[in-house]
């Protein structure tokens, strides 16, 4: 069986001003003074704090992220970022076709996978988010929303490239609520199924990440499912203590 190391990314979304970097100071405490993680940690906080979140979190391991990316490399997008401009701030990472981006500005599959695409091409890391509604999942059709989402969310080039597949249930997130873990071991198992059947082998090398409601209490026995190899964390991942509980969870 694959060895996959966990991954633990902090979404700040659009939350986060410049003392917002003292809990990436406290948090830099607790990695380096606790007991070493066994977890990659990566922080995306909003663009204005990505070259700071580079610079502060060297030294503990801390890795920056972006929260989204434009497909093309420049031109006259104004408001977008690149992932060149990223890679250029210092990040190593990007979250394309998270749910709030496909729900409040219409983003399609295809447009993610462009996304993912410039990321690659940039030399960022991708995490590619899949994730069904509410509706969606009490009609039975959770899975094949998904199965379509990856199918059409993933470029081709994620065969040579590190790729990572978040699978966030919309209707977790941010509302306390959480799948039981049968269904999270559900639908992880059937996302690494669809890896494999799609990119042979290295389907068994992807991480694919919880998110929806991913907390310090609920932690432990969600990053315990087979298939789960980390998790993608809203809110919890602002308070430098509560984040730091869930990367030691893994």
């Amino acid at each position: 069986m694959t060895t996959i190391s966990p991954l633990i990314a902090g979404n700040w979304k659009m939350n986060g001003l410049f003392h917002s970097l003292d809990e990436l100071t406290e948090l830099a405490q607790l990695l380096t003074t606790g007991e070493a993680p066994r977890a990659v940690v990566v922080v995306c906080p909003p663009a204005t704090l990505v070259a700071a979140v580079a610079n502060q979190g060297a030294s503990s391991g801390i890795l920056a992220g972006g929260q989204d990316c434009h497909a093309q490399g420049s031109g006259a997008h104004t408001g977008d970022i690149s992932a060149t401009m990223l890679a250029d701030a210092g990040a190593q990472f990007v979250i394309v076709g998270h749910s709030e981006r496909r729900a409040d500005h219409g983003e399609t599959d295809a447009q993610v996978c462009a996304k993912a695409e410039a990321a690659i091409g940039a030399g960022l890391k991708p995490i590619i988010c899949v994730g069904e509604t509410e509706a969606q999942r009490d009609s039975g059709s959770a899975e094949s929303v998904v199965n379509e989402q990856l199918a059409a969310s993933i470029p081709n080039a994620a065969e040579h490239h590190d790729v990572i597949i978040a699978y966030e249930p919309i209707w977790a997130i941010g509302t306390g609520r959480t799948p039981t873990n049968e269904e999270i071991a559900q639908m992880h198992a059937n996302i690494r199924a669809r890896l494999v059947e799609r990119f042979g082998e290295r389907g068994e090398s992807f991480r694919i990440l919880y998110g929806g409601s991913l907390k310090p209490h609920n932690a432990r026995e969600i990053l315990a499912i087979d298939h789960v190899n980390g998790g993608l964390v809203g809110g919890a991942s602002l308070l430098a203590k509560d984040f730091y509980t869930i990367i030691s969870a893994v």
